[in-house]
C-alpha cells in the first residue's frame, strides 16, 4: 500500500506543520529521528484508535503515529505485506491471512482491545423501534422488501451496507444475513446500497425514510433510531453482560517481532487508562 501524506490524520505530540510533516516523512529535507508508527484499517476502530494514540502521544513526546481507515481488510492486507505497523480490524483475520503472513516472515499477534454492539439504524420517522435478527437478516437478505410487511409503512425497504473491505460487513453477513451457519451462501441482496464508513451510513439513513443499515455502535447518535433486535438496545450495559444478540470483538494486528514503541502503545491500549478511552468512545472495554 502506498503511505500517502493524510493531513487530517497524521496525529502527534508536538506542533509540526504540514510542510515539515511531509518532508519528514517523504525524505525530503531533515528526517524526524522519532520512528512513526503506522496504523491503518477498520473504519469502526478508527475514532478510538486515534483518541488511544492522540492521549497516549500526550505523555510521551518523541512519538509519532499515523492513523488511517480503508476497512479491516485493508489494514490486514497492509500487515501482511508490512506496511503498516498495527492494523486495525472489526473482524478476526482469517487463517490464510494468518498464513500469508507467516508465509512473507511476518507472524502477527492478536490484540482483543474492546467489544462492540452492531446498532441496525433506521431513519427517526420509521414507526418500527424493535425486529427480532431473523427478520432484520431477511430484510437485508432481500427476502422482505416493504416496511409493511413488519408493521411499518407502504413504502420500498432501502438497504445499506458496508462494502466488502469492511469487517462490519463481514460479520453482518456472517451473523445476520447467514444466521451463523458456516454451511449458508446467503449474501446481501442485490438492491443493497454499499457505502464506504459508517458516517456515510448514518447521514444516508438520517435523510432517507425508507432506509435501514448497520454501524458499529460507537457511530449511534440522536440524528438516528436504532432498533431493539430480538427487544434488546444495542447499549454498553446489554454488550457488556452479553444479552444484545449482534456484537463482536475489535482487533489491533501487530507483528509479534515488534519495537519497544509498538509494544508500549498496546500497553497503553489496554490499561486502565486506554480502556477508559473505549468506554468513552461508546464501545465495551476488553477488560
Amino acid at each position: 500500500m502506498r503511505r500517502t501524506l493524510i493531513a487530517a490524520f497524521i496525529v502527534t505530540a508536538g506542533i509540526l506543520t504540514i510542510n515539515q510533516e511531509a518532508s519528514a516523512f517523504f525524505g525530503f529535507g531533515k528526517k524526524n529521528k522519532a520512528e512513526i508508527v503506522q496504523v491503518v484499517g477498520s473504519d469502526t476502530c478508527l475514532n478510538v484508535t486515534q483518541h488511544i494514540t492522540e492521549t497516549y502521544m500526550k505523555g510521551h513526546k518523541d512519538a509519532r503515529i499515523a492513523v488511517t481507515g480503508g476497512g479491516s481488510g485493508v489494514g490486514i492486507a497492509a500487515a501482511i505485506n508490512g506496511t503498516t505497523d498495527i492494523a486495525m480490524a472489526s473482524r478476526s483475520a482469517k487463517s490464510s491471512e494468518m498464513g500469508k503472513a507467516e508465509a512473507n516472515g511476518k507472524k502477527l499477534e492478536e490484540v482483543v482491545f474492546g467489544w462492540d454492539g452492531i446498532g441496525v439504524i433506521v431513519n427517526k420517522n420509521n414507526p418500527i423501534n424493535v425486529l427480532s435478527k431473523e427478520v432484520i437478516g431477511k430484510i437485508f437478505e432481500g427476502k422482505i422488501t416493504n416496511w409493511k410487511e413488519v408493521g411499518g409503512k407502504d413504502a420500498p425497504i432501502v438497504i445499506l451496507s458496508r462494502d466488502s473491505s469492511s469487517g462490519t460487513h463481514s460479520y453482518f453477513k456472517k451473523d445476520v444475513v447467514r444466521g451463523g451457519d458456516k454451511k449458508s451462501k446467503k449474501e446481501y441482496s442485490e438492491t443493497s446500497l454499499f457505502l464506504p464508513s459508517n458516517s456515510a451510513i448514518v447521514q444516508e439513513t438520517a435523510s432517507n425514510e425508507n432506509a435501514i443499515g448497520y454501524v458499529g455502535m460507537g457511530y449511534l447518535d440522536d440524528t438516528t433510531k436504532a432498533l431493539g433486535v430480538n427487544g434488546i438496545e444495542p447499549t454498553v450495559a446489554n454488550v457488556s453482560s452479553k444479552a444484545y444478540p449482534i456484537a463482536r470483538e475489535l482487533f489491533w494486528y501487530v507483528p509479534a517481532e515488534r519495537s519497544q514503541v509498538i509494544t508500549n502503545i498496546v500497553k497503553f491500549a489496554l490499561s486502565s487508562e486506554g480502556q477508559s478511552i473505549v468506554a468513552k468512545e461508546g464501545f465495551v472495554p476488553a477488560k
